[in-house]
């Protein structure tokens, strides 16, 4: 669906969203509890989390011997959910968008050839695999995804015995990490980190049953807390200042360019999902070259984000080029607007272009505006409830 964005200026207060990265790890540890009922409290069914809980039920469900995961367009899904299928299920198939399919897998199938499990990658069924997973230590590098990771930790504890996870290079997105590590502690399963690079985890470990509720996310809230440097006013309520969300770091870097005249270099090694509205930030900073780098992660989202943001923020009158592993951006005064812009299927685009149609001096049209669905289905009603202009275009 396409729509129609007219400049205005945001105003009011606004409920921040459930944290979707804690979500899934919620619905991951309550589902793997046997003792009884837990309570998963503030959780939004947004496409990524229902394919989550869709997921979750097929492999506790001990009537399902050889269940078919639609991961949709889910990447944290189809990553933590393999292994899991691996402990409590010796057989699964995968299936989902054919962009996550495009995404790395490589550190599993590594796995999958030390151990002897059987998978196989084809046209109907992405993914389908076969075996059971082996406590020992894993030996993996960090600069892929923390996702690998932290599929592993939900796993292993599973197993009867123990099993050591060693990163053999730098771990990025570790607050990802451990904020896997504190929601499975309030299940009742315990991660032991050693050292920076290397977890204990003690098998033969029980999931309990709890009452778990989903703080404010901070990468929702980065959209809104980027407006308002940008001259809108909004309340972000709910978020939690002691918060261990990695992406709390937008609330410093909104801080920084208040202190920065010249340039400014951000390391997105450990934030690549703020990179898109970071952009938009950057893009309105007049005077100011920004230099976003160790982002060539992004290239291999829900869409190239590099590519994505680059491209269409230049339509819309920004001074932003890719680099391999980022982008150099040139603040401007004001953004022109007057043009058709996509947000590639992509739910963090479509966000950050519409945080910068605030500052556009004339009206956009944004396609694919139902991409906020995979993660924050309310988004443009939100957008309206602050005063924002949207209409829908009739699409033939």
């Amino acid at each position: 669906m396409d729509i129609l964005i007219k400049p205005t200026k945001l105003k009011g207060k606004l409920n921040m969203p459930p944290s979707k990265s804690l979500s899934h790890r919620a619905v991951i540890c309550a589902s793997l509890c046997k003792d009884g009922e837990s309570i998963v409290n503030n959780l939004i069914l947004s496409e990524d989390i229902k394919a989550t809980v869709e997921g979750m039920k097929q492999l506790t469900d001990r009537h399902t011997p050889h269940p078919v995961i639609d991961c949709r367009e889910s990447g944290s899904t189809l990553r933590f959910l393999i292994p899991i299928s691996l402990a409590v299920n010796n057989q699964c198939s995968f299936t989902g968008s054919s962009r996550l399919f495009e995404r790395p897998l490589g550190i599993y199938f590594d796995i999958f050839n030390e151990q002897n499990i059987t998978y196989i990658t084809y046209k109907d069924i992405p993914l389908y695999v076969k075996g059971n997973l082996k406590a020992g230590t894993y030996k993996m590098s960090g600069r892929i995804s923390s996702q690998f990771i932290s599929g592993l930790f939900f796993a292993l504890p599973l197993l009867s015995d123990d099993s050591n996870i060693i990163i053999t290079d730098s771990l990025e997105s570790k607050s990802y990490v451990y904020m896997t590590i504190d929601v499975m502690k309030k299940f009742g399963v315990v991660i032991q980190q050693i050292n920076t690079n290397e977890f204990y985890i003690k098998g033969s470990q029980n999931y309990k049953s709890s009452t778990y509720t989903i703080e404010a996310d901070y990468s929702q809230a980065s959209f809104f807390l980027v407006a308002n440097e940008l001259g809108n006013n909004i309340e972000t309520i709910g978020l939690n200042d002691n918060s261990l969300q990695g992406d709390k770091e937008i609330v410093n870097i909104i801080k920084r360019y208040k202190n920065t005249k010249k340039e400014i270099i951000i390391d997105a090694s450990q934030i690549p999902d703020l990179v898109p509205i970071i952009s938009v930030l950057a893009s309105l900073k007049n005077g100011i070259i920004t230099k976003i780098t160790n982002a060539g992660r992004l290239r291999v989202k829900e869409s190239d984000r590099l590519k994505a943001i680059s491209t269409e923020m230049k339509k819309i009158g920004a001074d932003i080029n890719e680099t391999e592993d980022g982008l150099i951006i040139k603040g401007v005064v004001k953004l022109s607007g007057a043009a058709k812009i996509s947000s590639w299927n992509d739910h963090r685009i479509a966000m950050s272009l519409a945080i910068a149609a605030t500052n556009c001096e004339k009206e956009i049209i944004l396609e694919n505006c139902q991409a906020v669905n995979k993660s924050y289905p309310s988004f443009w009603d939100d957008y309206k409830y602050l005063g924002g202009k949207v209409n829908e275009l009739n699409n033939r």
